[in-house]
This record gives C-alpha cells, sequence and structure tokens, in this order.
C-alpha cells in the first residue's frame, strides 16, 4: 500500500544531510538548529528533522515543544500527512520541525519508513537536515541510511575524534556522496599556544575534509539553555554561517578560531581568558 506521505512525484531537489556524532555532548543538536536558521535566513527553505527517538529535542531548541500536534512517527503509521506534522520556527521564516517522540518502541520504524519520509520532504524544501542519535545504534542507522550527505561533529578532544573515527569508517558503508567533519567548541587561545588540536591535525587523523570550525562561544550556549537564536555578531553564529556558505557554494572558507589571539592585543586576550 503506498505511504500517505509520498504526496508528491516529483523528483527530489533538495539536499538531505545527516549531522551525527561519536558521542554525546559534543553540540550537535544545537549545531543542527543554527544551520537551519542561517540557511532559512539565506533564503533556502530548510526543514530540520528529528530522528532521536526518546532523547528527542529539537522542538525545545526550536522553541515549539508546544506546539507539537503531530511527530515523525504519525507520519511513518499514516496517522497524518507530513505537512500536517511540519512546524514553523518561532525565530526564523522559511524554517520548519518535523519533531520526533518521546516514547515509542524504536524498532518498529525501519530505515525505509525514515527514507521515505525524508525523500518526501526533499520535494519541499531546499535542505533536509537530519537530527541523528548521538553513537551507532539502531537510531544513527535509521537517519544515515536516508541521507545524501553526513556531517561529523566532534570536539578537539581525543575521546571524541576517536569516536568520529568510528562514526566515519560506519558512514562510508552507505550511499553517502560526501561526509565532512565540523569541529564545535574550539578554544582558540588554546589552539594558538598548541594545548589542542587543529582543524589540519583532525582532517589528517579523520582522512575527511573539514567544513567547518565553530568556537566555544556563550552566545550558542544561550540555544542551549534558553532557546534562544545565537547572536548574529557573535563569532558562534559567524563561524556557522560560514559552515553553511561552504556547504552550500563549496567556498572552502572556515573560520580562524586563532585570528583574535594573535599579536599584541591577542597576547592579552590569552591572558586573560587563563585569568577566567
Amino acid at each position: 500500500m503506498e505511504r500517505q506521505y509520498a504526496e508528491k512525484e516529483a523528483q527530489p531537489m533538495a539536499r538531505s544531510i545527516v549531522v551525527t556524532s561519536g558521542k554525546g555532548g559534543v553540540g550537535k543538536t544545537t549545531l543542527t538548529v543554527n544551520m537551519g536558521r542561517i540557511f532559512a535566513s539565506m533564503g533556502l527553505k530548510t526543514v530540520l528533522v528529528d530522528t532521536d527517538m526518546g532523547l528527542n529535542n529539537l522542538d525545545v531548541l526550536t522553541g515549539v515543544e508546544n506546539k507539537v500536534v503531530y511527530d515523525i512517527v504519525d507520519v511513518i503509521e499514516n496517522r497524518c500527512r507530513v505537512k500536517q506534522a511540519l512546524i514553523e520556527d518561532t525565530q526564523t521564516t522559511g524554517l520548519f520541525v518535523l519533531p520526533s517522540v518521546h516514547s515509542y518502541d524504536k524498532s518498529r520504524v525501519d530505515a525505509q519508513s525514515v527514507r521515505a519520509v525524508t525523500a518526501s520532504l526533499k520535494t519541499r524544501f531546499d535542505y533536509v537536515i537530519i537530527d541523528c542519535p548521538a553513537g551507532i545504534e539502531l537510531g544513527f542507522h535509521r537517519a544515515v541510511a536516508s541521507a545524501d550527505e553526513a556531517l561529523v561533529v566532534t570536539t578537539p578532544h581525543l575521546s571524541a575524534i576517536r569516536d568520529a573515527d568510528k562514526v566515519i569508517k560506519l558512514i562510508k558503508s552507505y550511499e553517502i556522496k560526501k561526509i565532512s567533519v565540523v569541529l564545535n567548541r574550539v578554544r582558540g587561545d588554546k589552539e594558538y599556544s598548541g594545548e589542542t588540536i587543529t582543524a589540519a591535525d583532525v582532517s589528517e587523523m579523520l582522512g575527511v575534509s573539514v567544513a567547518g570550525v565553530v568556537p566555544e562561544d556563550d552566545g550558542i550556549n544561550a540555544l542551549s539553555s534558553l532557546s534562544e537564536p545565537c547572536k548574529k555578531r557573535s563569532d558562534g553564529y559567524r563561524a556557522t554561517e560560514l559552515l553553511c556558505r561552504n556547504i552550500h557554494f563549496g567556498s572552502g572558507a572556515i573560520y580562524d578560531a586563532q585570528r583574535k589571539y594573535r599579536g599584541l592585543f591577542g597576547g592579552i586576550k590569552r591572558r586573560m581568558r587563563k585569568i577566567v
């Protein structure tokens, strides 16, 4: 029987990107939301798909948790059409969220069902960004099998990079067109002084290109704690904007986390960070 969410037969036009990580706590979901808002602000119609069943929080970070009527499982089980389950972001025009479910037997949702939902969304949006559960359990495989491209989020810590390496090896077994890494929560002062791993180091260690570098930024942390949009003048916003432009235009430009810590005034900033 044909599923209800296959409402259009037009050829997919969008890019579907799964955002994943080897471990939790690296800022994956926060990055997903910020990317969605920036793509939408660029005039690109974007949908964020939450596939983290049971531990989902995309609806919370976008501030739409009180507007949820239907979720991705309702779409899969034909209780509603995909259009009915979409919620527009409260902060950004052109950004929509397809929420997940808080409690459900995860084994009842297979990769083919999620892939069908993604295919339907690709006829409506320019970007379908899939927020994948951390780790390599069943939810990971469902999400990755539904995407054309993958962004693996890691921090400059060896344990996170090691886990990212395991994830990348698994992703390579799928029909993924492109795999890139985002180095998140970077301390530019520590990178400058050689105390932490750089983007070049990460690219060499993992064998894939780094699509973007995002610094540790209180402006981004506000999104996690208060559901507030990332401040446009913050370093985190500028870094994520460069990431999005790199993804969309292939510009190759990434944020230079060390820039503000070079020279005379950079030395003062480095000393101030140590004091704090």
